[in-house]
């Protein structure tokens, strides 16, 4: 049996080993395929990263696909059912690295594409596709590279599907409309080492520390609202000390992680924090590292467009959530465009064995293609 035209497009990218940085030739797979319909390219490599913007027309709306051909490592290899890099359909599931993120997304946008074009070739507004090979590394070359550059040329998307893994138990059930912010705090409390028999020669970081990480842990930030949960502090690093069970260490490494709604700013959350550890009198020194803001997109035509065209596949109104992690719509979305993040299952994402439901990419792929008739169709 012949595979479909996305089951034929997905096997070729989970078939190369793009593990980030590397594209391993999935964006000139893609490439060839959007210039075939008209679409004119403009690869932008920025350091070790590979990324590709498209555009087929001059007319708005402009409407993207976004998405990264990178996956992260297979991990052990003897683990996996089937060999990561060569995918293969078990029980109506297609297997391999990247074949839920984001490689199947990547196929279903493709050929959803070909399939408007070839039936309104004189679509109104424009399509675009931001691609990138930085998605699941340090996202530093990657989209947000492209989104300065277009910026910097007043190019600005007015709506983006990014093609994220969204789904929860099937394929359409929830679409993501916005992420919280994240911003990272690396905080050294300063004390002074000594003997731990004479602490009144020495200053613990560590005790000093304690009262203010419990506060800190203990505050509520904000209480959310209608589409974000409360604000949430995690520390997830401490280290201190020198081995040695009689040694008070000099100083106190603590790392924090804030996911923040959009009820709360970033420069709030500095500002409360340094205020704490300001009143508990400690001596230390903070590195903030903002890695995105929160962004929402509660209402427009885009959502619009997309809400009804996975209710008239799925026969169900999808949930919209905002959970999880962070994505590339972080970057995006500082263009003032409506996005939401559609894709498939997120069960199997980073797994061993990830893999994706074969009929639920071509669900996907109707879905991405009724979107575009909603939007632009004459």
């Amino acid at each position: 049996m012949t595979d479909s035209p996305v089951l034929s497009l997905a096997k070729d990218l989970i078939s190369r080993r793009s593990v980030t940085p590397e594209d391993a030739g999935c964006q000139e797979v893609m490439i060839n395929r959007l210039k075939a319909l008209g679409f004119e390219i403009e690869v932008m490599v920025f350091e070790d990263t590979t990324n590709f913007w498209a555009r087929r027309g001059n007319k708005a709306p402009l409407f993207a696909f976004a998405g990264h051909t990178d996956v992260v490592p297979s991990g052990p290899e003897e683990q996996w059912h089937t060999p990561p890099f060569t995918p293969t359909v078990i029980d109506d599931h297609l297997h391999g690295r990247g074949a839920a993120d984001m490689k199947g997304s990547l196929a279903c946008m493709i050929v959803a594409v070909e399939r408007f074009i070839e039936q309104h070739p004189d679509h109104d507004g424009s399509i675009a596709f931001l691609i990138t090979s930085d998605e699941e590394g340090p996202f530093i070359n990657g989209t947000t590279r492209v989104v300065d550059t277009l910026m910097a040329r007043d190019e600005l998307i007015d709506m983006c599907i990014v093609g994220e893994p969204s789904s929860t138990h099937h394929v359409g059930d929830v679409i993501k409309n916005g992420r919280r912010g994240s911003i990272t705090g690396d905080l050294t409390v300063k004390g002074t080492q000594g003997h731990v028999a004479y602490p009144h020669l020495a200053n613990n970081p560590v005790h000093q520390a304690l009262p203010a990480l419990a506060e800190l842990a203990a505050t509520t930030w904000d209480n959310g609202n209608d589409y974000f949960p409360p604000t949430s502090f995690q520390i997830p690093n401490l280290s201190s000390g020198t081995g040695a069970s009689n040694v008070i260490p000099g100083e106190f490494d603590v790392q924090f992680n804030f996911r923040f709604s959009t009820e709360l700013t970033d420069e709030d959350i500095k500002r409360r924090v340094h205020s704490t550890l300001d009143a508990h009198g400690l001596d230390y020194d903070l590195k903030w590292t903002l890695s995105g803001h929160p962004f929402l997109t509660d209402k427009g035509e885009l959502l619009t467009a997309v809400v009804d065209a996975v209710e008239e596949v799925n026969h169900k109104r999808p949930e919209l959530l905002t959970t999880g992690g962070t994505s590339d719509g972080r970057f995006i979305a500082r263009m003032g465009t409506q996005v939401v993040e559609l894709g498939p299952v997120n069960a199997t994402i980073h797994k061993v064995n990830e893999c994706v439901s074969v009929p639920d990419l071509e669900k996907l792929t109707d879905m991405y293609q009724q979107t575009l008739v909603n939007l632009l169709a004459k």
